[in-house]
């Protein structure tokens, strides 16, 4: 025989009711959409949250660069008035981060809205550098292959960029770059730092028996004052490198599109950084972008749709676009298309291998 349910139990089930209708209620009240994340992202959605207050009768959406870890973590904190409707990232969520995010309720939905470029730039009153990622690899890394040829790492030794590679110039090695919080500095591990380390064969070879030490040794950067934590404001780089032009630093290629007039890319294996190079994935250090969207919020938050629909238009992120003007990217048509459809459809995700 069935047992009805318990008055605590009727209780418990009523408030969790309530407890749903006070959330959407709350939701509802809020009139603005609240937008975090990715610094390199911060300019793109910023503009379209402009044009978007223009062409509609919706608030201006209130954008916050927060670095791509730090979005992340507001983002999946779940589902509410406190919690951020939209992330913006400089690199694919991480499968952690999904498990986060659907542990608190939320469901994601994700949007890839263009390509970047992640630069080494300097002043344009100095020289500038021609660079591989084996050479970025040694100049960088906490741990490199032992000068004297044998299988062994060693701190780094290296201080100036001759040392790393004879035709380069005798300046002292001296990077400002993002914080771990940044997914600018996630991708410049994966793809300038790695790219560099993998060329050494004993080293690659372990990612297929000790994958965690593989990373150790590709993605860890030095602490001895060569590389320099220069927070998520890319601006201040900027700044930085105009006032020491024996410096480098890393940031966007929107951000060096948008400061030409002060800094200059370095070349890195014969290419330079240029909306043609990366968009025909010809540059090496090249990166997709992406905002991610709280399905739940969707319908409750006033303008979530219609802002992806701005966004994912062709008078923004086409190759005619005011965000191509800005730096960004684009994706192939057939991509653009096959992304829009699915914005549209906001189907969550829940499986990163799928995608």
């Amino acid at each position: 025989m069935n047992k009805r349910p318990s008055g605590i139990k009727l209780m418990a089930s009523s408030l969790a009711v309530l407890g749903i209708a006070v959330s959407q209620a709350a939701l509802a009240a809020r009139d603005h959409i609240s937008i975090v994340g990715s610094s390199t992202v911060y300019p793109f959605s910023a503009v379209v949250a402009e044009r978007f207050s223009r062409a509609t009768q919706f608030k201006t959406p209130v954008v916050e660069s927060t670095g791509t870890g730090g979005g992340m973590k507001l983002f999946c904190q779940g589902v509410g008035e406190g919690t951020a409707d939209i992330t913006g990232a400089s690199r694919r969520i991480k499968q952690s981060e999904l498990e986060n995010c659907n542990g608190n309720g939320v469901d994601v939905v994700e949007v890839q809205i263009g390509y970047d470029g992640i630069v080494l730039a300097n002043a344009k009153t100095a020289e500038p550098f021609k660079l591989s990622r084996k050479d970025i690899f040694l100049a960088l890394a906490k741990e490199v292959p032992n000068p004297n040829g044998s299988q062994s790492l060693v701190a780094n030794p290296y201080k100036t960029w001759k040392d790393v590679n004879p035709t380069l110039p005798a300046n002292k090695i001296e990077v400002l770059g993002p914080p771990p919080t940044s997914g600018t500095r996630d991708a410049f591990a994966e793809l300038a730092m790695e790219g560099g380390c993998k060329q050494f064969n004993w080293i690659a070879a372990k990612k297929k028996t000790d994958k965690n030490a593989y990373k150790a040794i590709c993605h860890t950067l030095r602490e001895d004052g060569a590389y320099i934590e220069a927070g998520e404001n890319d601006n201040l780089i900027v700044n930085k490198l105009v006032a020491n032009p024996n410096a480098l630093g890393i940031f966007g290629f929107s951000f060096l599109d948008q400061n030409a007039d002060k800094v200059q890319g370095s070349v890195i294996e014969g290419m330079q950084p240029t909306f043609d190079s990366i968009a025909a994935q010809d540059y090496p250090v090249s990166r997709p972008l992406f905002v991610y969207v709280k399905k739940a919020h969707v319908g409750v938050v006033p303008g979530i749709k219609q802002f992806l629909a701005e966004f994912t238009n062709e008078r923004a992120w086409g190759e005619e676009g005011y965000l191509a003007d800005k730096g960004m990217i684009p994706l192939p048509a057939t991509m653009r298309q096959q992304v829009a459809t699915d914005v549209r459809k906001l189907n969550a995700l829940d499986n990163l291998a799928a995608k």
